[in-house]
């Protein structure tokens, strides 16, 4: 039976259950600054682009964020090196100044952990398509998390990116779901998110010592982390790729 996908503003009353749905991210990926301040407001600020799909049950097993940003206003025009963070502060300062968007960013695409290889993640990136369609807009673009790349954590971003199959399509699974959306590659963004934070944090974290000065592999990690156990600290910088779809 095919899932039943909603928004949030049409159903207000699956907020709490919407944005408490279990998912599968480590822990020090939802550590951002930027995203923590922002990412909670899309349900709160833009119901609308919150999208939910449940099963013939009624449980929630995935969900969709998405922003509208104003992409070609003034001092813009190119999809940002600092991807996700940027994006988010984009559409919220547009929101608070009344800039008229005219491109939607997804966000992030969620499926609970039981509900996973069902093909959800592809069926909420064309909900995601088809809402952003129907508001008017001509372009998605999304600042997409290679879902694979954590096994490759030293391999660069853009070689990674542009692997493909012997079929042309991305060799990342990810990616690959969108580029059977009808996607292509714009640009990588090296720093998309950062989490900089004590080593005390890292550890509660991950459960690893950082006391070794260097790169560090965390497990769900993009990249290795970079600890400086003199200084009391380290940092991930996360990279993504952009991707644009156009509708």
């Amino acid at each position: 039976m095919q899932p039943k996908i909603s928004s949030l503003a049409d159903r207000p009353e699956m907020r709490e259950r919407v944005v408490g749905m279990a998912d599968s991210y480590a822990e020090f990926t939802t550590q951002d600054l930027v995203g923590a301040a922002h990412f909670p407001r899309i349900a709160a600020e833009l119901p609308e682009y919150v999208l939910f799909a449940e099963d013939e049950q009624g449980e929630v097993v995935a969900n969709g964020f998405s922003v509208p940003f104003a992409l070609n206003a003034g001092g813009r025009g190119r999809l940002p090196g600092n991807g996700w963070d940027t994006v988010l502060v984009w559409a919220f300062s547009d929101l608070r100044r009344g800039v008229s968007p005219d491109t939607v960013s997804a966000i992030s695409i969620s499926v609970t952990p039981h509900a996973q290889g069902r093909g959800l993640s592809a069926l909420m990136l064309s909900a995601m398509r088809d809402n952003a369609r129907a508001r008017g807009f001509r372009e998605v673009v999304a600042p997409v998390r290679p879902n694979a790349k954590h096994l490759e954590p030293h391999t660069p971003i853009e070689e990674y990116a542009h692997r493909v199959r012997p079929d042309g399509l991305p060799q990342d699974p990810w990616l690959r779901v969108h580029a059977r959306a009808g996607a292509t590659i714009d640009s990588v963004a090296p720093a998309s998110m950062t989490v900089a934070a004590s080593l005390a944090d890292w550890r509660r974290w991950t459960g690893l010592p950082f006391d070794t000065r260097g790169d560090i592999e965390v497990p769900g990690a993009l990249v290795p982390v970079r600890c400086e156990p003199e200084r009391g600290y380290a940092v991930y910088v996360e990279p993504n790729v952009w991707m644009r779809h156009p509708l």
